[in-house]
């Protein structure tokens, strides 16, 4: 029960607000009645509100009660092995070390071990304890990238929590349809009421999900409103057209060229393009290969390249944006664009039966190789080719740590993603051990963890030589993190060797050496940690 004040008597609501007025002005100023003025005075106006205070709460009458919350929906997942939740409580109670110069201990980094405690939490199917929810949300609202896997483990509890606290409502907004359940296929006038009336959050939630299991029916629903659904808004669902993105979504597509945003014809045009036998991707592939020929008159084939002179109607209405930026010219900007959208398949028909290899390794006249390759590059990303990926990537022994084709890590990175991921761990193992860990940071990072054995010997490998060597070993820092996270932990027997401060060289940076074995060291029992983690899972 709530209590409210009693209606106020006539002289006892006025005399609280004579003190309160004498309380803000000093007594020397005014004097309640009542209360003499002097040296008392300050004194006798804190009695004479001390008792006010009292009579007015005796005053109090019962108010109508609150109504009772609804309990939090039932989480039907297994409770966590007992050895398991503790680790969790040890997980969130810790915080990074705040010590200077970089240095770090020998203790493991606790709060960077979370991300894959949940994602094993996650994939054995537990709920979260019931304790340790606002912990969790607590540790979700400061780092974004915990919150999809503090979300699903913490269920519909947290959910619950959430709305009755404002600093977990990201959590709503993260929540498929803001928590609430959406309507099944079964059920086509709750599907149609929600998607007419329902919020933003609501209506993108469930678009997604009748996509996943229909994607003929999302497509139908979102043509319904089509036509009065605000630019920004037409753009999210448009993206949500990537699930499933099949030929039959072509027609849609097309219309959505003409759309009045720019953006929503640049996302069209986008997905479209990955459809490599769609309307477009043929006007896309005869305009890029009128730019691009072999020259047979040379000594050793070349690839010639005459790049767009104008950007007319046709090409802006699929996709093409006229304008380029600063300090790109405009003739290889659209000539970049062309080439991005037209399937892969156009250049070994274009270019005389070629495979990919053979293309990206002709000569390429004019000093069009890096914008030509580039353009492939970010084709073979879209289109997720790994015979052109591998062709753009060369081996990784190559002299040239870009290889053939790449011309950045950033892009080596990207179409190291679209390879199995066993494939993808042995390039880059290869790499690691011609070119070492100085531009190996970006491509570990798309690895899957934990790293493959080649992989993660590799890594160890070029520690210990950067050790050897005497090598700045501040510089190997962010390796160091992504091995404590990502190497399989049965390598933690061959790092044991690697524990001792070694002898330092005259050219060594100073202090290297005890550095080095405090990092080995560091890395070693992170990894038994991890190993320990993973059978606390499985304990009875």
């Amino acid at each position: 029960m709530t209590s409210t004040p009693a209606s106020p008597q006539p002289s006892g609501g006025g005399h609280w607000e004579e003190l309160v007025t004498a309380a803000l002005l000093g007594t020397a100023r005014r004097a309640p009645s009542g209360v003499a003025a002097g040296r008392d005075a300050p004194t006798a106006l804190l009695d004479a509100a001390a008792v006010e205070t009292v009579r007015r709460r005796a005053g109090m009458r019962p108010g109508r009660a609150a109504a009772r919350l609804e309990p939090a929906a039932e989480d039907p997942r297994p409770a966590l092995p007992p050895t398991a939740a503790r680790r969790l409580t040890m997980l969130l109670a810790d915080r990074p070390g705040t010590g200077s110069g970089g240095r770090r201990g020998t203790a493991p980094d606790l709060m960077e071990l979370l991300p894959q405690w949940l994602a094993t939490a996650n994939r054995h199917g537990y709920a979260a304890p019931p304790q340790a929810l606002p912990a969790l949300l607590d540790a979700a609202r400061g780092r974004t990238d915990l919150r999809p896997a503090v979300l699903a483990f913490a269920g519909p509890r947290a959910l619950w929590l959430a709305r009755l606290n404002a600093d977990w409502r990201f959590a709503l907004r993260s929540a498929p349809g803001g928590g609430a359940a959406l309507p099944g296929p079964g059920e086509p006038e709750r599907i149609r009421r929600l998607w007419e009336e329902g919020l933003f959050a609501e209506r993108v939630a469930l678009l997604s999900a009748v996509r996943a299991r229909d994607a003929a029916g999302a497509r139908d629903l979102l043509a319904t409103t089509w036509a009065s659904e605000r630019a920004e808004d037409r753009l999210m669902f448009l993206d949500s057209l990537r699930t499933g993105l099949c030929g039959a979504d072509e027609p849609f597509l097309e219309q959505a060229l003409a759309d009045r945003s720019r953006n929503v014809r640049a996302t069209a045009a986008e997905l479209l393009s990955a459809l490599p036998a769609s309307a477009l991707a043929g006007r896309m592939a005869q305009r890029a290969g009128s730019c691009v020929a072999i020259d047979h008159t040379r000594n050793t084939p070349a690839i010639v390249v005459e790049a767009p002179h104008e950007c007319d109607a046709g090409m802006e209405r699929d996709g093409v944006v006229p304008k380029a930026p600063t300090g790109r010219g405009e003739r290889s900007w659209w000539l970049g664009q062309l080439v991005e959208a037209a399937p892969l398949g156009t250049w070994s028909r274009r270019l005389g039966g070629r495979t990919p290899e053979e293309i990206v390794a002709l000569p390429v006249a004019d000093d069009w190789r890096d914008e030509l390759h580039a353009a492939w590059c970010r084709a073979a990303v879209r289109q997720r080719d790994p015979s052109w990926s591998r062709a753009l990537l060369g081996t990784p022994a190559a002299p040239e740590a870009g290889g053939p084709g790449a011309v950045s890590l950033a892009e080596r990175a990207k179409l190291l993603g679209t390879l199995e991921a066993t494939e993808r761990a042995g390039w880059v193992a290869g790499f690691i051990a011609v070119h070492g860990l100085s531009e190996a940071f970006q491509l570990l990072g798309v690895c899957t963890v934990p790293w493959a054995d080649p992989l993660g010997r590799a890594v160890v490998d070029a520690l210990n030589i950067a050790r050897d060597a005497g090598s700045y070993p501040w510089s190997f820092s962010g390796v160091m993190g992504l091995a404590e996270r990502c190497l399989d932990p049965a390598e933690a027997v061959r790092l044991e060797a690697l524990t001792a401060v070694p002898d330092e060289s005259e050219d060594a940076a100073p202090g290297a050496g005890s550095y080095w074995a405090e990092s080995f060291q560091r890395l070693l029992t992170t990894l038994r940690l991890r190993a320990t983690m993973q059978s606390e899972f499985t304990a009875p």
